[in-house]
């Protein structure tokens, strides 16, 4: 199989940039996309990036990525403390995974401080800003070696 990776973003985050920037920064979700394809192609991954606000479409995303990409990274948003179903599709296809949050989850709400997308991911990123989708390609990257 090809070094091919999903990077999925979840509800809001296409909203990066306008949406509460002194939390997510002002970089939109374009940015951080043209950001991720070019830090893929220096590690030799084919990056696809897609977001969606809707939970049904990102588990869809999820099933479809088996024996298509080796490897996800995955910013569920919101969907990471309410999402069973996300957790299902992720331990369902078994690929590697790395959750990341561009802030920091536990700095937050109580309600942030739980994902159900962590206990079946392979490494969870959260509070470097963007640069935790970089962070997530360099660490797939060494795991598909």
């Amino acid at each position: 199989m090809a070094k091919d990776v999903l990077v999925l973003n979840g509800p809001n985050l296409n909203m990066l940039g306008v949406r509460e920037p002194g939390t997510y920064g002002a970089q939109t979700l374009a940015d951080i996309e043209a950001m991720c394809r070019a830090e893929g192609e220096a590690l030799g991954l084919a990056v696809e990036c897609r977001q969606s606000n809707h939970e049904g479409e990102l588990v869809t995303w999820i099933q479809q990525a088996l024996g298509r990409y080796a490897a996800i990274v995955i910013n569920p948003g919101a969907y990471s403390h309410t999402s069973v179903a996300i957790h299902d599709a992720i331990r369902a296809v078994a690929l590697p995974v790395i959750e990341v949050h561009i802030s920091n989850i536990y700095t937050r709400e109580a309600f942030r401080h739980h994902s159900y997308v962590s206990p079946v991911a392979s490494g969870v990123l959260c509070g470097f800003g963007p640069l935790g989708y970089r962070l997530a390609l360099i660490a797939l990257a060494d795991k598909l070696k």
